[in-house]
Protein backbone atom coordinates (compact mmCIF):
# COMPACT_ATOMS: atom_id res chain seq x y z
CA UNK A 1 0.00 0.00 0.00
CA UNK A 2 1.40 3.37 -1.08
CA UNK A 3 1.08 6.15 1.48
CA UNK A 4 0.31 9.69 0.31
CA UNK A 5 2.84 12.39 -0.44
CA UNK A 6 2.20 15.89 0.89
CA UNK A 7 0.59 18.41 -1.42
CA UNK A 8 3.11 21.03 -0.29
CA UNK A 9 5.96 18.98 -1.78
CA UNK A 10 4.48 19.22 -5.28
CA UNK A 11 6.87 21.94 -6.41
CA UNK A 12 8.68 22.16 -9.71
CA UNK A 13 12.21 20.74 -9.55
CA UNK A 14 15.01 23.28 -10.01
CA UNK A 15 16.20 22.26 -13.47
CA UNK A 16 19.69 23.64 -12.87
CA UNK A 17 20.26 20.87 -10.34
CA UNK A 18 18.98 18.19 -12.72
CA UNK A 19 21.28 19.51 -15.44
CA UNK A 20 24.24 19.59 -13.06
CA UNK A 21 23.57 15.95 -12.27
CA UNK A 22 23.52 15.10 -15.98
CA UNK A 23 26.79 17.02 -16.46
CA UNK A 24 28.36 14.89 -13.72
CA UNK A 25 27.18 11.70 -15.41
CA UNK A 26 28.55 12.76 -18.80
CA UNK A 27 31.89 13.76 -17.31
CA UNK A 28 32.09 10.42 -15.50
CA UNK A 29 31.65 8.80 -18.92
CA UNK A 30 34.64 10.75 -20.20
CA UNK A 31 32.75 13.52 -22.04
CA UNK A 32 34.24 17.02 -22.20
CA UNK A 33 31.40 19.23 -20.95
CA UNK A 34 31.43 23.00 -20.47
CA UNK A 35 28.98 23.73 -17.68
CA UNK A 36 27.33 27.14 -18.02
CA UNK A 37 24.12 26.21 -16.24
CA UNK A 38 24.91 27.21 -12.64
CA UNK A 39 25.84 30.54 -11.09
CA UNK A 40 29.06 29.17 -9.66
CA UNK A 41 32.23 31.29 -9.77
CA UNK A 42 35.10 29.18 -11.06
CA UNK A 43 37.75 30.69 -8.78
CA UNK A 44 36.33 29.38 -5.52
CA UNK A 45 36.84 30.86 -2.06
CA UNK A 46 39.44 33.53 -1.26
CA UNK A 47 42.79 31.97 -0.39
CA UNK A 48 42.68 33.16 3.23
CA UNK A 49 39.34 31.42 3.71
CA UNK A 50 40.68 28.15 2.31
CA UNK A 51 43.78 28.46 4.46
CA UNK A 52 41.67 29.09 7.55
CA UNK A 53 39.62 25.99 6.81
CA UNK A 54 42.73 23.86 6.34
CA UNK A 55 44.19 25.13 9.59
CA UNK A 56 40.92 24.50 11.37
CA UNK A 57 40.84 20.86 10.32
CA UNK A 58 44.49 20.40 11.25
CA UNK A 59 43.84 21.78 14.73
CA UNK A 60 42.20 20.13 17.68
CA UNK A 61 39.39 22.69 17.82
CA UNK A 62 36.11 20.86 18.40
CA UNK A 63 33.49 21.47 15.74
CA UNK A 64 30.46 21.72 17.98
CA UNK A 65 27.17 23.54 17.56
CA UNK A 66 27.29 27.33 17.41
CA UNK A 67 24.51 29.71 18.34
CA UNK A 68 21.44 29.23 16.19
CA UNK A 69 22.01 32.61 14.49
CA UNK A 70 25.71 31.96 13.99
CA UNK A 71 28.91 32.83 15.79
CA UNK A 72 29.06 36.29 17.30
CA UNK A 73 32.42 36.90 15.61
CA UNK A 74 31.05 36.27 12.13
CA UNK A 75 27.95 38.34 12.80
CA UNK A 76 30.18 41.26 13.83
CA UNK A 77 32.19 40.87 10.61
CA UNK A 78 29.03 40.94 8.50
CA UNK A 79 27.91 44.11 10.30
CA UNK A 80 31.32 45.65 9.57
CA UNK A 81 30.91 44.78 5.90
CA UNK A 82 27.81 46.98 5.75
CA UNK A 83 29.74 49.86 7.27
CA UNK A 84 32.49 49.36 4.70
CA UNK A 85 30.32 49.06 1.60
CA UNK A 86 27.21 51.09 2.40
CA UNK A 87 28.21 53.39 5.25
CA UNK A 88 25.47 52.11 7.55
CA UNK A 89 25.71 50.87 11.12
CA UNK A 90 24.18 47.42 11.63
CA UNK A 91 23.68 45.93 15.07
CA UNK A 92 25.29 42.45 14.94
CA UNK A 93 22.36 41.19 17.02
CA UNK A 94 20.17 41.75 13.94
CA UNK A 95 22.43 39.62 11.71
CA UNK A 96 21.49 35.96 11.31
CA UNK A 97 24.01 33.59 9.71
CA UNK A 98 22.15 30.95 7.69
CA UNK A 99 22.80 27.75 5.80
CA UNK A 100 23.23 29.49 2.48
CA UNK A 101 20.86 32.18 1.29
CA UNK A 102 18.47 29.29 0.60
CA UNK A 103 18.23 28.55 4.31
CA UNK A 104 17.83 32.26 4.88
CA UNK A 105 14.83 32.43 2.57
CA UNK A 106 13.15 29.53 4.37
CA UNK A 107 13.62 31.20 7.75
CA UNK A 108 12.62 34.66 6.52
CA UNK A 109 9.48 33.41 4.77
CA UNK A 110 8.47 31.30 7.79
CA UNK A 111 8.93 34.26 10.14
CA UNK A 112 7.37 36.97 7.97
CA UNK A 113 4.45 35.27 6.22
CA UNK A 114 1.53 33.02 7.11
CA UNK A 115 -0.05 30.36 4.93
CA UNK A 116 -2.40 32.07 2.50
CA UNK A 117 -0.46 35.35 2.44
CA UNK A 118 0.01 36.83 -1.02
CA UNK A 119 3.66 37.45 -1.86
CA UNK A 120 4.69 39.17 -5.09
CA UNK A 121 7.62 38.10 -7.28
CA UNK A 122 9.00 39.43 -10.53
CA UNK A 123 8.71 37.10 -13.50
CA UNK A 124 11.23 36.02 -14.79
CA UNK A 125 12.86 35.31 -11.45
CA UNK A 126 14.69 32.83 -9.30
CA UNK A 127 12.50 29.69 -9.03
CA UNK A 128 13.32 28.86 -5.41
CA UNK A 129 11.40 31.94 -4.24
CA UNK A 130 8.24 30.59 -5.81
CA UNK A 131 8.75 27.00 -4.74
CA UNK A 132 9.65 27.72 -1.11
CA UNK A 133 6.71 30.09 -0.73
CA UNK A 134 4.35 27.59 -2.37
CA UNK A 135 5.56 24.78 -0.10
CA UNK A 136 4.89 27.02 2.90
CA UNK A 137 1.32 27.60 1.74
CA UNK A 138 1.72 31.18 0.55
CA UNK A 139 0.02 32.46 -2.59
CA UNK A 140 2.63 33.49 -5.14
CA UNK A 141 1.65 36.58 -7.14
CA UNK A 142 3.63 36.80 -10.37
CA UNK A 143 4.40 40.31 -11.59
CA UNK A 144 5.04 40.05 -15.32
CA UNK A 145 8.16 42.21 -15.79
CA UNK A 146 9.32 42.47 -19.39
CA UNK A 147 12.03 44.48 -21.10
CA UNK A 148 9.90 47.65 -20.97
CA UNK A 149 10.50 47.77 -17.18
CA UNK A 150 13.94 46.14 -17.39
CA UNK A 151 12.56 42.93 -15.87
CA UNK A 152 12.02 44.62 -12.48
CA UNK A 153 8.76 45.41 -10.63
CA UNK A 154 7.56 48.99 -10.34
CA UNK A 155 5.19 50.63 -7.84
CA UNK A 156 2.56 50.81 -10.58
CA UNK A 157 2.74 47.06 -11.22
CA UNK A 158 2.66 46.36 -7.50
CA UNK A 159 -0.31 48.64 -7.00
CA UNK A 160 -2.26 46.79 -9.70
CA UNK A 161 -1.59 43.46 -7.98
CA UNK A 162 -2.38 44.92 -4.55
CA UNK A 163 -5.76 46.20 -5.75
CA UNK A 164 -6.80 42.67 -6.74
CA UNK A 165 -6.18 41.49 -3.16
CA UNK A 166 -3.78 42.85 -0.54
CA UNK A 167 -0.17 41.77 -0.77
CA UNK A 168 1.71 40.71 2.35
CA UNK A 169 5.17 40.72 0.82
CA UNK A 170 7.43 41.43 -2.12
CA UNK A 171 10.64 39.59 -2.96
CA UNK A 172 12.96 41.85 -4.95
CA UNK A 173 16.34 40.87 -6.40
CA UNK A 174 18.91 43.38 -7.60
CA UNK A 175 20.99 42.25 -9.45
CA UNK A 176 18.34 39.77 -10.49
CA UNK A 177 18.62 36.14 -11.48
CA UNK A 178 18.31 35.29 -14.39
CA UNK A 179 18.40 38.72 -16.05
CA UNK A 180 21.16 40.51 -14.13
CA UNK A 181 19.16 43.75 -14.15
CA UNK A 182 19.31 46.15 -11.20
CA UNK A 183 17.16 48.82 -9.62
CA UNK A 184 18.91 52.11 -8.93
CA UNK A 185 18.59 54.17 -5.74
CA UNK A 186 15.59 56.16 -6.95
CA UNK A 187 13.76 53.02 -8.09
CA UNK A 188 14.47 51.15 -4.86
CA UNK A 189 13.41 54.21 -2.86
CA UNK A 190 10.07 54.29 -4.69
CA UNK A 191 9.50 50.56 -4.13
CA UNK A 192 10.50 50.78 -0.46
CA UNK A 193 8.15 53.71 0.10
CA UNK A 194 5.30 51.91 -1.63
CA UNK A 195 5.84 48.85 0.59
CA UNK A 196 5.90 51.01 3.74
CA UNK A 197 2.73 52.86 2.78
CA UNK A 198 0.87 49.64 2.02
CA UNK A 199 2.07 47.44 4.87
CA UNK A 200 3.97 45.10 2.55
CA UNK A 201 7.09 43.32 3.82
CA UNK A 202 10.03 43.82 1.46
CA UNK A 203 12.49 40.92 1.19
CA UNK A 204 15.56 42.21 -0.66
CA UNK A 205 17.78 39.58 -2.28
CA UNK A 206 21.23 41.19 -2.47
CA UNK A 207 23.41 38.11 -2.99
CA UNK A 208 24.94 39.47 -6.22
CA UNK A 209 25.96 42.81 -4.75
CA UNK A 210 29.53 43.55 -5.72
CA UNK A 211 29.26 41.48 -8.91
CA UNK A 212 28.25 44.48 -11.00
CA UNK A 213 29.43 46.29 -14.13
CA UNK A 214 28.79 50.01 -13.60
CA UNK A 215 29.87 52.80 -15.91
CA UNK A 216 32.90 54.72 -14.62
CA UNK A 217 31.88 57.12 -11.89
CA UNK A 218 28.43 55.63 -11.49
CA UNK A 219 26.84 56.03 -8.05
CA UNK A 220 26.32 52.92 -5.93
CA UNK A 221 28.59 50.72 -8.06
CA UNK A 222 28.03 47.62 -5.90
CA UNK A 223 24.25 48.04 -5.63
CA UNK A 224 21.96 49.76 -3.14
CA UNK A 225 21.03 47.90 0.03
CA UNK A 226 17.42 48.11 1.15
CA UNK A 227 18.68 48.87 4.66
CA UNK A 228 20.13 52.14 3.44
CA UNK A 229 16.50 53.19 3.01
CA UNK A 230 14.41 51.24 5.53
CA UNK A 231 15.44 48.65 8.10
CA UNK A 232 11.90 47.22 8.11
CA UNK A 233 13.03 45.19 5.10
CA UNK A 234 14.58 41.74 5.33
CA UNK A 235 17.92 41.65 3.52
CA UNK A 236 19.18 38.31 2.24
CA UNK A 237 22.79 37.84 1.17
CA UNK A 238 25.40 35.14 0.82
CA UNK A 239 29.06 34.19 0.63
CA UNK A 240 28.35 32.22 -2.57
CA UNK A 241 28.68 34.80 -5.33
CA UNK A 242 31.05 37.73 -4.61
CA UNK A 243 33.20 35.49 -2.39
CA UNK A 244 32.81 32.42 -4.65
CA UNK A 245 31.93 30.13 -1.72
CA UNK A 246 28.98 28.20 -3.17
CA UNK A 247 29.63 24.84 -1.55
CA UNK A 248 30.38 26.31 1.88
CA UNK A 249 26.64 26.87 2.37
CA UNK A 250 26.74 30.15 4.25
CA UNK A 251 24.46 33.13 3.90
CA UNK A 252 22.97 35.77 6.17
CA UNK A 253 19.92 37.85 6.93
CA UNK A 254 19.56 41.40 8.19
CA UNK A 255 16.41 41.33 10.26
CA UNK A 256 13.90 43.90 11.48
CA UNK A 257 13.86 43.86 15.28
CA UNK A 258 10.51 42.11 15.47
CA UNK A 259 11.79 39.16 13.41
CA UNK A 260 15.05 38.49 15.30
CA UNK A 261 13.58 36.29 18.01
CA UNK A 262 11.20 34.41 15.64
CA UNK A 263 14.06 33.63 13.25
CA UNK A 264 16.25 32.60 16.19
CA UNK A 265 13.58 30.18 17.39
CA UNK A 266 12.95 28.80 13.92
CA UNK A 267 16.65 28.42 13.13
CA UNK A 268 17.27 26.45 16.29
CA UNK A 269 14.54 24.02 15.34
CA UNK A 270 15.11 23.77 11.59
CA UNK A 271 18.92 23.33 11.44
CA UNK A 272 20.21 23.99 14.99
CA UNK A 273 22.98 26.16 13.49
CA UNK A 274 24.79 26.85 10.21
CA UNK A 275 27.89 24.72 9.42
CA UNK A 276 30.44 25.50 12.13
CA UNK A 277 33.65 24.96 10.08
CA UNK A 278 32.39 27.24 7.32
CA UNK A 279 31.52 29.94 9.85
CA UNK A 280 34.94 29.89 11.50
CA UNK A 281 36.75 30.06 8.14
CA UNK A 282 34.42 32.70 6.68
CA UNK A 283 35.69 35.34 9.09
CA UNK A 284 38.73 35.55 6.78
CA UNK A 285 36.44 36.57 3.90
CA UNK A 286 36.40 40.09 5.34
CA UNK A 287 40.18 40.54 5.34
CA UNK A 288 41.65 43.15 2.99
CA UNK A 289 43.42 40.45 0.98
CA UNK A 290 40.14 38.61 0.47
CA UNK A 291 38.39 41.74 -0.78
CA UNK A 292 41.26 42.29 -3.24
CA UNK A 293 40.96 38.73 -4.56
CA UNK A 294 37.21 39.11 -4.97
CA UNK A 295 37.58 42.39 -6.84
CA UNK A 296 40.04 40.68 -9.19
CA UNK A 297 37.45 37.94 -9.77
CA UNK A 298 34.80 40.57 -10.58
CA UNK A 299 37.19 42.12 -13.10
CA UNK A 300 37.48 38.71 -14.76
CA UNK A 301 33.68 38.41 -14.82
CA UNK A 302 33.59 41.81 -16.54
CA UNK A 303 36.10 40.69 -19.18
CA UNK A 304 34.13 37.51 -19.77
CA UNK A 305 30.87 39.46 -20.03
CA UNK A 306 32.48 41.76 -22.58
CA UNK A 307 33.69 38.76 -24.59
CA UNK A 308 30.20 37.29 -24.56
CA UNK A 309 28.46 40.52 -25.55
CA UNK A 310 30.99 41.18 -28.32
CA UNK A 311 30.27 37.73 -29.75
CA UNK A 312 26.52 37.61 -29.09
CA UNK A 313 25.71 37.84 -32.80
CA UNK A 314 27.50 34.52 -33.34
CA UNK A 315 25.00 32.84 -31.02
CA UNK A 316 22.16 33.80 -33.33
CA UNK A 317 19.72 34.26 -30.46
CA UNK A 318 17.14 37.03 -30.02
CA UNK A 319 16.57 39.80 -27.49
CA UNK A 320 18.69 39.57 -24.34
CA UNK A 321 18.58 41.20 -20.92
CA UNK A 322 21.34 43.77 -20.31
CA UNK A 323 23.11 41.93 -17.43
CA UNK A 324 24.00 44.97 -15.31
CA UNK A 325 25.19 42.60 -12.61
CA UNK A 326 25.55 38.92 -11.65
CA UNK A 327 26.99 36.64 -14.34
CA UNK A 328 24.11 35.58 -16.54
CA UNK A 329 23.09 36.11 -20.13
CA UNK A 330 19.33 35.61 -20.46
CA UNK A 331 18.11 35.62 -24.03
CA UNK A 332 15.26 34.66 -26.32
CA UNK A 333 16.32 31.83 -28.64
CA UNK A 334 14.94 33.59 -31.70
CA UNK A 335 15.01 31.48 -34.83
CA UNK A 336 16.35 28.46 -32.95
CA UNK A 337 12.84 27.94 -31.61
CA UNK A 338 11.65 27.07 -35.13
CA UNK A 339 14.11 24.19 -35.13
CA UNK A 340 13.85 22.91 -31.56
CA UNK A 341 10.38 24.03 -30.45
CA UNK A 342 11.34 24.95 -26.89
CA UNK A 343 14.28 26.07 -24.81
CA UNK A 344 14.20 22.75 -22.90
CA UNK A 345 14.61 20.78 -26.12
CA UNK A 346 17.35 23.13 -27.29
CA UNK A 347 19.26 22.90 -23.99
CA UNK A 348 19.03 19.12 -23.94
CA UNK A 349 20.32 18.78 -27.50
CA UNK A 350 23.10 21.29 -26.90
CA UNK A 351 24.30 19.35 -23.87
CA UNK A 352 24.09 15.88 -25.39
CA UNK A 353 25.46 16.76 -28.83
CA UNK A 354 27.86 19.65 -28.19
CA UNK A 355 28.77 19.26 -24.54
CA UNK A 356 27.57 22.71 -23.45
CA UNK A 357 25.17 22.98 -20.51
CA UNK A 358 22.80 25.97 -20.33
CA UNK A 359 19.53 26.35 -18.44
CA UNK A 360 16.14 26.54 -20.16
CA UNK A 361 14.17 29.63 -19.24
CA UNK A 362 11.15 27.67 -18.03
CA UNK A 363 13.00 27.45 -14.71
CA UNK A 364 12.60 31.21 -14.31
CA UNK A 365 9.40 32.05 -16.18
CA UNK A 366 6.53 29.59 -16.46
CA UNK A 367 4.73 31.76 -19.01
CA UNK A 368 7.42 32.94 -21.44
CA UNK A 369 10.46 30.90 -20.41
CA UNK A 370 10.01 28.19 -23.02
CA UNK A 371 11.45 30.74 -25.46
CA UNK A 372 14.56 31.63 -23.44
CA UNK A 373 17.79 30.24 -22.06
CA UNK A 374 20.13 31.37 -19.30
CA UNK A 375 23.86 31.09 -19.86
CA UNK A 376 26.16 31.60 -16.87
CA UNK A 377 29.51 33.22 -17.69
CA UNK A 378 30.86 32.63 -14.18
CA UNK A 379 33.03 29.84 -15.59
CA UNK A 380 35.44 32.38 -17.10
CA UNK A 381 36.58 33.65 -20.48
CA UNK A 382 38.31 30.46 -21.66
CA UNK A 383 35.18 28.40 -21.08
CA UNK A 384 32.95 31.02 -22.70
CA UNK A 385 35.14 31.35 -25.80
CA UNK A 386 35.07 27.58 -26.33
CA UNK A 387 31.34 27.40 -25.62
CA UNK A 388 30.57 30.06 -28.24
CA UNK A 389 32.53 28.07 -30.82
CA UNK A 390 30.63 24.91 -29.93
CA UNK A 391 27.22 26.63 -29.96
CA UNK A 392 27.95 28.19 -33.33
CA UNK A 393 29.01 24.82 -34.78
CA UNK A 394 26.03 23.04 -33.20
CA UNK A 395 23.54 25.46 -34.69
CA UNK A 396 25.17 25.22 -38.09
CA UNK A 397 24.56 21.46 -38.36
Amino acid sequence: MSLPVSRRSAVTPFQVMDILDRVAVLRAEGRDVISLCAGEPSGGAPSLVSAAAAQLHDSARPLTYTSALGTHELRREVAGHYRRWYGIDVDPARVAITTGSSGGFVLAFLAAFDAGDRVALARPGYPAYRNILAALGCEVVDIDCGPEVRYQPTPELLEAAHRQAPLAGLVLASPANPTGTMVDRAELTAITQWCAENGVRLVSDEIYHGVTYPAPGAPDPRGVSAWELDDAAVVVSSFSKYWGMTGWRLGWLLLPEELVRPVDALAGNVALCPPAPAQYAAVAAFAEESYRECEAAVEEFARTRRLLLDNAARLGWGEAAPADGAFYYYADLGSQLDRFGSSAAYASALLEEAGVAVTPGIDFDERHGARCVRLSFAAGSTAIAEAIDRIEAFQAR
